[in-house]
């Protein structure tokens, strides 16, 4: 399974994302995590200390490696670099690793550079392509409210886009127009997933404003999640109905997915 989360700042795709992966590796799969969140927090949503946290490098800022892979010096625009850079040895290189989980932080390319057909877009473009098209395991991508990390080609492998939304009418547009922009990449499995809903009129308000998105579940509002991560706790560990809900939902995403 090769699976991007996105959605609007603050909905809970990250909290979901790491869910994900801990229910896949705990049901005996390898997993790849890829944070490709500008605000890169899936490390602590893994369980993965602060500390730790923050003597992770993003592949983004691996000057010295881009340098030597793409043949150009980040930072620069036009030129000639190689668009394809080998990429294979990177995920087990330069990821760290929890419980069956590798974790990969990419970084975001910042500044003027942005959107730029540069050496650092291209090794990122050239990562995902192998993680999503060529790796075995699992892989679960957390990614902001675009999709500006995946070429045609790498959405194209990706088998579930999920979409993030809480009750609200910005998380709800916000989905319309994720799914837009991953239509155009020829990504047409796009589902939303319901996250801090509190009861059934707000999970039935989900689905009467997302006609046309299937919904394979919701991840309800729960003080123990507020309260495991305000302490640094993984919530996989400490919220039992959390997991309950990720595995329902990843059940039915399946279960989508084999009969379209």
């Amino acid at each position: 399974m090769k699976i991007a989360t996105s959605g609007k700042g603050g909905v809970g795709k990250t909290t979901l994302a790491s869910l994900m992966a801990m229910a896949y590796a705990d049901a005996g799969y390898n997993v790849i995590a890829i944070d490709a969140n500008p605000d890169a927090n899936l490390a602590l949503a893994l369980g993965i200390s602060p500390e730790e946290a923050d003597n992770i490098t993003p592949i983004i800022e691996l000057q010295d490696l881009i340098y030597e892979r793409t043949g150009a010096q980040p930072g620069t625009i036009g030129g000639n670099f190689k668009l394809n850079p080998e990429v294979s040895d990177i995920p087990d290189r330069f990821s760290i690793e929890r419980n069956g989980i590798k974790l990969l932080v990419m970084g975001t390319v910042k500044g003027p550079l942005a959107g730029c057909v540069c050496p650092e877009s291209a090794m990122l473009k050239a990562l995902l392509m192998h993680l999503v098209l060529r790796r075995d395991e699992v892989v679960i991508l957390d990614m902001d409210a675009g999709v500006e990390h995946l070429g045609r080609g790498t959405a194209q492998g990706v088998d579930a886009f999920l979409i993030v939304v809480e009750p609200g009418q910005r998380s709800l547009q916000t989905a319309r127009s994720v799914k837009k922009l991953a239509e155009g990449l020829n990504i047409h499995n796009c589902y939303a997933v319901g996250c801090k809903t509190r009861n059934e009129s707000e999970r039935q308000f989900i689905k009467d404003n997302l006609p046309g998105f299937p919904i394979p579940g919701f991840l309800d509002y729960n003080e123990d999640i507020v309260k495991a991560d305000a302490e640094g706790l993984n919530v996989y560990e400490r919220v039992p109905q959390a997991v309950k809900n990720v595995q329902e939902i990843q059940q039915e995403m399946e279960r989508l997915l084999s009969n379209p």
